[in-house]
C-alpha cells in the first residue's frame, strides 16, 4: 500500500551525508574494478598484454576520472564560517538526475573492464552507453521537436471553415 500524503523531503545534512556513501561506494567500485583488469591483464598476462590492453585501461580511467569529478562537483557542499553546513550539494540519489545516469556509465564500464579479462570483445559491450545517450536524446528532445504538431497546419483550416459556418448562420438570422 503506497504512503499516503504528501511524500517527506531530506535535508541538507541528510543529502550531504548520502552522498558521501555514494562517492565512497563508487570509489570502491572503481578502485576494485581497475585492480582486477590490473592484476589480471597487466600482471598474470603481462607477456600478452598489447597495445590495447593499455588503450583500454586509459579509456576506462578516463571515462572513471570525468564521471566521478563531475559527481565531486555536484555533490560539493558549502559550510559556513562555523562550520556549519549550509548546502549538501545536489541529491546524488534523486531518480531521473544526471547523476543516475553517471552512475550507471561507471556501473557499465567497471563490469564491462572485469568481463573483458576473459575477452577483449566484452568491450564492444560498452556501445550500449552511447547507444542509451542516443534513445535518451531521441526520447526527451528530438522525438517530441519532429512530432510537435505545426501552428498553421490542418487544424487552422478546421477552425476557419468553423468561423465561415457561424458568419453563415449568423447572416441568414438576421
Amino acid at each position: 500500500m503506497a504512503p499516503k500524503g504528501k511524500v517527506g523531503t531530506k535535508g541538507k545534512k541528510q543529502i550531504y551525508e548520502e552522498n558521501q556513501a555514494t562517492l565512497k561506494f563508487y570509489t570502491r567500485v572503481i578502485l576494485g574494478a581497475n585492480a582486477i583488469y590490473i592484476a589480471i591483464n597487466l600482471v598474470v598476462f603481462y607477456s600478452s598484454s598489447t597495445f590495447w590492453t593499455w588503450a583500454a585501461l586509459l579509456f576506462a580511467m578516463g571515462v572513471f576520472g570525468g564521471c566521478y569529478r563531475t559527481m565531486t562537483a555536484m555533490a560539493k557542499a558549502s559550510f559556513g564560517d562555523e562550520g556549519s553546513l549550509l548546502d549538501g550539494g545536489i541529491d546524488l540519489n534523486m531518480e531521473q538526475g544526471m547523476a543516475e545516469h553517471l552512475k550507471d556509465v561507471i556501473l557499465l564500464t567497471a563490469i564491462v573492464q572485469v568481463l573483458s579479462t576473459i575477452s577483449s570483445y566484452f568491450w564492444y559491450l560498452w556501445l550500449l552507453a552511447p547507444a542509451r545517450a542516443m534513445f535518451l536524446l531521441w526520447v526527451n528532445f528530438l522525438g517530441p521537436w519532429f512530432s510537435a504538431e505545426t501552428p498553421g497546419g490542418p487544424q487552422e483550416e478546421v477552425n476557419e471553415k468553423k468561423q465561415r459556418r457561424q458568419e453563415r448562420r449568423q447572416m441568414k438570422r438576421f
